[in-house]
């Protein structure tokens, strides 16, 4: 009820914006048409500065990262109508869904439902929830016109972000409201997208300051079960929101946005082109609420400062602090229960991180993430990384770096219960999942119009999680331990190619293998299927092609390899989308999704209760006035 409530207040908020501030600078053609972001070369597009590598701008091209920028023009063009599906599109991204509310998402292997060593963030707010360490996919619900770039880091990132940015780190960014002025509707509705609709008004409030106020819609039909039958889970979704920006004549400047039940203030203060600071602040409250299991009640307060400065000629050094303190309320069942009910956990956090320009066109970066926790201490995630860049057509780079996925309320206080008895219960001693990770990789444009980037990876796993009888050889009750380690190495490669001008391709191919082991003494008998079910191998081949007449015809063809434990069965499947540009402010498209199968399962056991994503079809208008 409560969270109802917090969404009619935004969207009441969103109105009041919408009627009470006049639109300026309407004329012409929307700041946001698709047009500026079709125009952009290959190069051009390697040029675009990501900030998740090193919490500063820097281009693609020269970032010591596996790093893959999916663009708001990408999103377009996929036909993608929530988050999960956008991130299908690049192979560097384990996707699949569970069943009509559930997807489970993961980088560089350890993927489940509840995946817990990937960390995401939007516009800077964690959305990975200290409940188990995952994230709720089916509430995160921007509006995807405004999003301006996705950054995917695959490998650790907690030098920065800290814990649990183990395997990889997903920054999802959205545009300045200076860059999404005017009004924009979209409406739609299909055999799978039953329908969806979401309204934007963007303007100006005085000098300086713009602001976009949003509300929408959507509703998704329910998967289907293995024989056929509907599973009756839809998924229906409403949000509003609003952001302002503020400019302070090129010396920095304030961000002021809202979702639902967020509120997000940023402030930003150049002193000079490569010296500034930045102070952000944010406060979350969710509601989850899973019938018959448990409900939770989360109210999150974020404080995060950083400052950049050179030092010398040769240096230039990033350090910041944070604090969080997150209070959580979960409503327990007879089947499951976390006890105590009721947590309070405080987040210190440091960090610095110091890159160096040396000879012959190397460049050094060090740093290290500080952090307390309330369950292990004091943690420490260092990391380096080389950078070899002769030219800006190439980058040679590697890195070594160390994170950890802290314990949480699901590895320390949950019970599970069957007819009262307990089956299995968290530790109070739980430690740390440690990574050390160790990376290599090359980014080259050996012509016009074709990029090429390789990626290699070797990562160790200490102290992972695993089941323990707590008298064995007796059965139940399971405690979690942490008498898991574990081995995993890959390839990755994407090739970027401008075939012609009005043809664009996109390849990308994963490889990854692992092998877990269990401590001496360990009786756990899970083999460690429980701690993520990989394919070896995924690969995506993107097209994207401008027509006559404003005509655009895209597709996606996806390969999944087979999953192990429990067996998944691969599977390869195509998106295509038919759009028109019909003006400069209406754009018209058709959008056909996994087009090669009535139906296929991604994810769960082979049972008849195996919910399986179905072919689908919608068409959609967007209206920019």
């Amino acid at each position: 009820m409560r969270n109802a409530h917090l969404q009619q207040a935004a969207a009441a908020l969103c109105v009041a914006l919408a009627a009470a501030v006049p639109v300026q600078g309407t004329q012409g053609p929307p700041a946001d048409q698709p047009s500026e972001l079709k125009s952009l070369t290959i190069e051009q597009l390697m040029d675009i500065d990501v900030t998740s590598v090193s919490r500063r701008s820097e281009p693609v091209s020269g970032a010591a990262a596996a790093i893959t920028v999916i663009t708001g023009e990408d999103v377009r063009r996929s036909g993608a109508n929530n988050l999960p599906d956008a991130l299908r599109i690049t192979a560097g991204l384990e996707v699949a869904q569970s069943n009509g509310n559930t997807w489970a998402i993961s980088s560089r292997g350890f993927n489940t439902t509840t995946a817990n060593k990937l960390l995401v963030l939007i516009d800077g707010r964690s959305i990975y929830t200290p409940l188990f360490s995952g994230v709720f996919w089916d509430v995160q619900d921007v509006m995807l016109e405004d999003i301006d770039r996705i950054e995917i880091i695959r490998g650790p990132g907690a030098t920065l972000w800290g814990a649990n940015a183990v395997n990889g780190v997903i920054n999802i960014l959205t545009k300045s409201a200076r860059d999404t002025q005017g009004r924009l509707a979209t409406a739609g509705g299909g055999t799978e997208e039953r329908g969806f609709g979401s309204f934007r008004q963007g303007g100006k409030m005085g000098e300086g300051t713009a602001y976009r106020a949003y509300g929408k819609y959507s509703y998704r039909d329910s998967l289907a079960l293995a024989n056929g039958d509907s599973a009756r889970d839809p998924l229906r979704r409403g949000q509003a929101g609003f952001r302002l920006d503020r400019e302070d004549s090129g010396h920095g400047g304030f961000t002021f946005q809202g979702d639902a039940a967020n509120l997000l203030g940023r402030w930003t203060h150049t002193y000079a082109s490569n010296a500034g600071s930045d102070l952000q602040i944010y406060y979350d409250y969710t509601h989850r609420q899973i019938p018959r299991w448990f409900e939770e009640h989360r109210h999150t307060l974020d404080v995060d400062y950083q400052h950049r400065q050179p030092v010398g000629a040769r240096q230039d050094l990033v350090w910041g602090a944070g604090y969080r303190v997150t209070h959580d309320q979960v409503g327990n069942s007879p089947g499951v229960a976390f006890l105590p009910d009721s947590v309070t956990e405080n987040l210190f956090s440091a960090f610095a991180q110091d890159e160096i320009a040396l000879p012959s066109h190397l460049r050094l970066t060090v740093g290290s993430k500080f952090e307390h926790n309330r369950w292990t201490g004091f943690e420490v995630q260092p990391s380096v990384r080389f950078a070899w860049v002769p030219d800006d057509r190439r980058t040679l780079w590697a890195a070594i770096s160390r994170a950890v996925r802290t314990p949480t309320r699901f590895d320390e206080d949950i019970v599970i219960y069957t007819s009262g008895v307990p089956i299995l219960e968290g530790s109070s001693g739980f430690k740390s999942e440690a990574l050390l990770a160790y990376e290599l990789g090359y980014r080259v444009q050996p012509r016009t119009g074709l990029v090429i980037a390789l990626a290699a990876f070797y990562n160790a796993y200490d102290d992972l999680r695993s089941y323990e009888p707590a008298a064995p050889p007796a059965v139940f009750p399971y405690h979690f331990a942490n008498k898991l380690k574990g081995e995993t190495w890959g390839l990755e490669g994407r090739v970027s190619w401008q075939a012609a001008s009005w043809w664009r391709l996109h390849a990308e191919y994963a490889y990854f293998d692992k092998d877990l082991s269990f401590d001496p003494g360990s009786y756990d008998p899970t083999a460690g299927n429980l701690e993520g079910n990989d394919p070896r191998n995924r690969a995506v081949l993107r097209s994207q092609m401008d027509l006559p007449r404003r005509f655009e015809f895209d597709g996606t063809l996806r390969y999944v390899s087979r999953l192990p434990a429990p067996v998944v069965p691969a599977y390869t499947e195509l998106d295509l989308r038919l759009g028109w540009q019909a003006s400069d402010r209406l754009e018209l498209s058709l959008v056909g999704q996994n087009l090669l199968h009535a139906r296929h399962p991604e994810f769960g056991p082979p049972t008849p209760l195996r919910e399986e994503v179905q072919r689908g079809a919608y068409g959609k208008v967007t209206w920019r006035f």
